[in-house]
């Protein structure tokens, strides 16, 4: 039977709810029509759960018929209006029956019985009529909650496929300048240092294979970008040489925080490709991390070329990072890249999450 509404829980609460309502009726016939309140409950309570099942039924496929904001409001009102008068005429007859059979089988030398009543008739088509609106009302909102929850999950389901996306689209920007620069340094090597070239190719298939395993929607630990990055560097080192530099400054506990894979790559990347590179006498890429209460706080810098015009906020991989920082964090992150000196640096501001 359908979604939420129609789950343990709430069927439970459904029919307790019910189940009081016919608690109410039984004392109210008690006190009105003299019938005895065993009487009363055995009459009561059967119609009750009864009537239960049936606007629970039916006011359920009503509402799954009839979808607020698509039908026109009149034409839903009519239609529950209708049935709702035409379940209460049933129940009153259903009543009727069987405060009749409950009189044939206990004649009143043995007890009096209900009897319906004009009064009692009217107020059970009323209260009825009521409880059948009621009903529709009740599986309107859970229908809408059910709407609700069903759109969040396809908006989270959307996030994590354009992270992904993000994350691929990250892969192939990074992967074939990258790998086209290493193949040529392997290619240098086996002509030199055959086992230099060899060492290499081991790297490179490394990187490659950890890269290809990372999913966006699981974080890392810093600890694992930062190896991650180390690896990166260590084979362009091949290609630089004693030129590219590279300095870690994190402290133990921000090591333990969690991030999204890859969100350093780029900047690294791009400190090697438009800093050092551009060097003659090459620089020094740093990494410096740190906890800060609740908040983590990451810098990417490098050395620059001083006759060098450096587009600080511009490139690919720089606002690949401020999109993905702000898919998985809004605004608890921010990137921020300034240009001191002689030196290009990128921080980062984030949740200090380790997933505790």
């Amino acid at each position: 039977m359908g979604g939420g509404f129609w789950a343990r829980r709430s069927a439970a609460l459904y029919l307790a709810a019910w189940l009081m309502l016919g608690l109410m009726l039984a004392g109210l016939l008690d006190a009105t029509s003299g019938a005895g309140l065993a009487a009363s409950l055995l009459f009561a309570l059967p119609l009750v759960l009864v009537y239960a099942a049936v606007c629970g039924f039916s006011a359920y496929y009503l509402c799954r018929a009839y979808p607020l904001g698509r039908k026109p409001m009149p034409a839903v009102l009519g239609v529950f209006f209708l049935t709702a008068v035409f379940a209460a005429l049933l129940w009153c007859a259903a009543a009727s029956g069987w405060a009749a059979w409950w009189q044939w089988l206990a004649p009143q030398s043995q007890g009096q019985g209900v009897v319906m009543s004009r009064a009692l008739t009217a107020v059970m088509f009323g209260v009825g009529v009521l409880l059948y609106g009621m009903t529709a009302c009740g599986h309107y909102l859970a229908l809408e909650f059910e709407r609700a929850r069903g759109l969040e999950r396809r908006e989270l389901e959307l996030k994590l496929l354009a992270q992904d996306a993000e994350l691929r689209m990250l892969r192939t920007q990074i992967d074939p300048h990258f790998l086209f620069n290493s193949l040529n340094s392997i290619s240098a090597l086996t002509a030199i240092d055959a086992g230099a070239a060899r060492d290499m190719t081991l790297q490179l298939a490394g990187f490659f294979r950890h890269t290809l395993g990372l999913e966006a929607h699981r974080k890392v630990t810093l600890g694992a970008e930062v190896e991650l990055v180390e690896r990166f560097l260590a084979i362009e080192r091949v290609r630089f040489g004693p030129r590219l530099g590279f300095e870690r400054q994190v402290s133990a506990d921000a090591e333990a925080c969690l991030l999204p894979p890859m969100i350093l790559q780029p900047l690294v990347e791009n400190a090697v490709k438009h800093g050092i590179g551009q060097l003659l006498e090459g620089g020094v890429v740093r990494v410096r991390a740190e906890r800060a209460g609740s908040q983590l706080r990451l810098r990417v810098e490098n050395d620059v070329d001083p006759e060098a015009t450096t587009k600080v906020g511009g490139g690919i991989g720089l606002a690949n990072v401020r999109e993905r920082l702000l898919a998985a964090y809004g605004i608890e992150a921010s990137v921020h890249a300034t240009r001191v000196d002689n030196t290009f640096r990128v921080d980062l501001v984030l949740p200090a999450d380790t997933g505790e």
